[in-house]
This record gives structure tokens, C-alpha cells and sequence, in this order.
């Protein structure tokens, strides 16, 4: 048989019932455009989160405090209320260890912070002059935390722009007017360019003031809650970390690392372990709906079933006057991915336009990537050979003296 025989019949075949191919069709669609939609989501929130972990510094390692716990037991998952870490580790970590770029120590806490009969609850970051560096940051309006601020622990503040917004009103210019915290007042001195919010809150919603005053004023000790350090290259990172574990480990008189009161973590090894999880979920999503292009692949042999059926006494007709079984099988098996590669045409565009509409309307943001438009294709093909492989071997088999008689 010729192919433009073969597509002129297969053409003729699926318009004679058009309602018919129509519904087998919207199951493909419809299954096409749920695994391509769910993909994208997955895509999305992995670079989602990739770019915002990425946005706390480039090349960074942290280290948090802990607390011994026996042995064979990790460093404590609740760090914040452990203090092992001082400024003075942070300042030996700076002068032994070298391929650093900066070293940015900070304190963090919760508290109430009032401003011209407005409040807020937000986070109190004490930091020094290099954490912009080390961690990204830009400062919009006025200036960042200065060395001297640190030196003299001076009560200034540095507003992030939802704080900003929350105290003193959305894009006004607070500098120079006070906030108060434990009821000391702070000058603000400077307002943060906006970041955005991510997986670990938003790095908007936050103020920060010199290192020593949230030591002195707020917490009431020597204390740190992270270090965070900044490698010269990604390369190093690896090196660094084996370093600093090791000058904590003499500093703190610890000689057995299970028994660490402390933890580091590499930027890299965030990364890789966000990715893997968000890979687990668009691998969770598309299987979910790769259940509809099942149901889409069921609909398709029940179709090819009945037109087998239908067209008993064609297929005898076709055999009585040489057709092979090949022949007959080849017909309908191109029926069948014909159905599936329509369908998948139209899934893919339909799994686009509802990805576009959940980036727009819902607030989530989605990823096509090129591997999933090749995914649904693939997958829309596989499923024509597959679910109609059996249609078009029971056609082959028909005896066409048999198949003359049926009626």
C-alpha cells in the first residue's frame, strides 16, 4: 500500500464518525495537557527555589549552632536555642582559613518593633559591614550598617522594604526618623532594594541593626546564630568547609566530630538537595497525571475494538483481493497514533496556555521546558502503538471468507 493510499484511508476512517474521534481524542488532550501543566509546575518551583537560595550569596557556606547530645546522636536540629558559636570563632575562621573572600557573623531574633503608632512582628538581624557582600544584599535608600556602627554599637536600623511598608506606609522614605525595639529607639539609616520572598520567608520582612547592639541590648550575650562565610570560588568550597570544621572542632575541645556542637552548610549542598526534592515532586505530579493519558490510551483501543468490528466485512473485502496481513495491520495501527499525535498536538498547547494562566492567575510560577514538550509527544506516540497494537493485530487475523459473511 502506498502512504498516500494509507493516509487517505486512515483520513477517510477517522472523519466517518467524527463524534467518536472527536471524544478519543479530548482523552489524549486532556491527558497531554495534565502531564505537560504538572511538569511545568514542578520546573518552575525548582528554579523557583534555586534562584532564591542562590540569592542568599554566592559561593556561601553557614554555620549554625548546636548542642552535644551523646553518642551516636547528630547536632541538635534546633539550633536557635543553642550558643556555641561567639564572634571570636567567626574572627579565628577569617585569620586561619584561607581562599575566604569575607567572613559575616549575625544574630537573629523576633521582636516588636513600633514606629509613629504603627507595630509589626518581624526578624532582628544583628550584622556587621561586609554582610551585604557576603549575602547580596543592596541598599535602596540611605546606607547599610557601617564598621564604626559596629565598633560603638550604635542603635541604627536598616528597614527591609515590607517592614518599611508595615511601619511608616508603602514606598515612603523613613530615613531619619526612629523606630523602637524593647523600647529603645533606633534610627533608621537605611532602606534595603527588595528581594523577595523564599522557602525559608521572606528576605523583605526583616531589620537589621550593628551586630554588638543586638548582642548588648537585645540578646544580652556574647552569642552568635550563623556565620556565614564566602568562599573566593565554588571549587574551594568543599576545602573551606573540611577547615572550618576542623579549627571549631580545637576551638570548642571537641575531639570526636559525631560529638560537634555546631553545623555547616554548603550553598551547593542546599541547592542539590532542594533540586532533588522538587525533581521527587514533578516526578509525583506527572506520574498523577499520567493516569489520565492511561484512561486516554483505554478510550483509544475501545474505539479501534469497535472499528474493527464495524468494519468486519472491509477488511474481508481488502483480503479477498490480496491484501496482506501486514497491510491490514499497518492501516489500523495508523489509525490509532494518528488519533494519539492529534491529540497530542493539541495536549501540548493545552498544557501551555494552562501553565501560562497558573503563572498569571495563580501566582505560581511555571517552567515548559523542551524535555516535556518531547515527553508528550513521545508519550502521545507510544500510546497509539501500544493501546492500538491489539486492534490492528485482531483486524490482520480476521479470515476473509469469515469476514465476507458478517453481518
Amino acid at each position: 500500500m502506498k502512504t498516500s493510499d494509507l493516509f487517505e484511508e486512515t483520513y477517510s476512517a477517522l472523519t466517518a464518525n467524527k463524534s467518536r474521534s472527536f471524544l478519543t481524542i479530548l482523552g489524549i488532550v486532556i491527558g497531554i495537557g495534565s502531564v505537560i501543566a504538572m511538569i511545568s509546575i514542578g520546573q518552575g518551583a525548582k528554579g523557583t527555589i534555586e534562584s532564591s537560595i542562590e540569592s542568599l550569596g554566592s559561593n556561601l557556606i553557614m554555620i549554625t549552632p548546636g548542642f552535644q547530645r551523646g553518642a551516636g546522636f547528630q547536632v541538635s536540629s534546633g539550633r536557635g536555642s543553642a550558643q556555641t558559636l561567639t564572634s571570636e570563632d567567626a574572627d579565628a575562621i577569617g585569620q586561619e582559613i584561607a581562599s575566604i573572600k569575607a567572613v559575616a557573623s549575625e544574630l537573629t531574633g523576633r521582636y516588636q518593633v513600633m514606629a509613629k503608632g504603627t507595630n509589626t512582628n518581624t526578624q532582628i538581624i544583628g550584622a556587621t559591614a561586609v554582610y551585604t557582600d557576603v549575602r547580596n544584599i543592596e541598599v535602596d535608600q540611605g546606607a547599610f550598617i557601617s564598621s564604626q556602627n559596629v565598633q560603638n554599637s550604635s542603635k541604627v536600623a536598616v528597614l527591609g522594604p515590607t517592614t518599611r511598608d508595615d511601619l511608616f506606609g508603602e514606598s515612603s522614605s523613613p530615613v531619619g526618623q526612629t523606630i523602637r525595639i524593647k523600647g529603645m529607639e533606633f534610627k533608621v539609616i537605611g532602606i534595603l532594594k527588595a528581594k523577595g520572598g523564599t522557602g525559608f520567608g521572606s528576605q523583605d520582612d526583616r531589620i537589621f541593626i550593628p551586630l554588638s547592639t543586638a548582642q548588648r541590648f537585645l540578646a544580652g550575650s556574647e552569642r552568635i546564630s550563623t556565620i556565614n562565610v564566602q568562599a573566593i570560588d565554588q571549587n574551594s568550597m568543599a576545602m573551606i568547609q573540611e577547615q572550618i570544621s576542623a579549627l571549631l572542632l580545637s576551638r570548642h575541645h571537641i575531639s570526636d566530630p559525631q560529638l560537634a556542637d555546631f553545623s555547616i552548610m554548603n550553598q551547593a549542598d542546599i541547592i542539590s538537595s532542594a533540586s532533588s526534592i522538587t525533581d521527587t515532586l514533578t516526578i509525583l505530579l506527572g506520574s498523577i497525571a499520567g493516569i489520565s493519558l492511561i484512561v486516554g490510551g483505554i478510550g483509544i483501543m475501545n474505539m479501534m475494538l469497535t472499528t474493527v468490528t464495524e468494519r468486519t466485512r472491509e477488511v474481508g473485502l481488502r483480503k479477498a483481493i490480496g491484501a496482506k496481513k501486514k497491510d491490514i495491520s499497518t492501516q489500523f495501527l495508523t489509525e490509532a497514533v494518528m488519533l494519539t499525535f492529534i491529540g497530542g498536538v493539541i495536549g501540548v498547547f493545552v498544557g501551555w496556555l494552562f501553565s501560562l494562566a497558573i503563572s498569571k492567575f495563580g501566582g505560581i510560577n511555571t517552567s515548559i521546558s523542551l524535555f516535556s514538550v518531547i515527553l508528550g509527544f513521545g508519550v502521545s506516540a507510544v500510546i497509539g502503538i501500544v493501546f492500538g497494537y491489539y486492534p490492528a493485530r485482531r483486524a490482520a487475523k480476521l479470515n476473509p471468507i469469515e469476514a465476507l459473511r458478517y453481518e
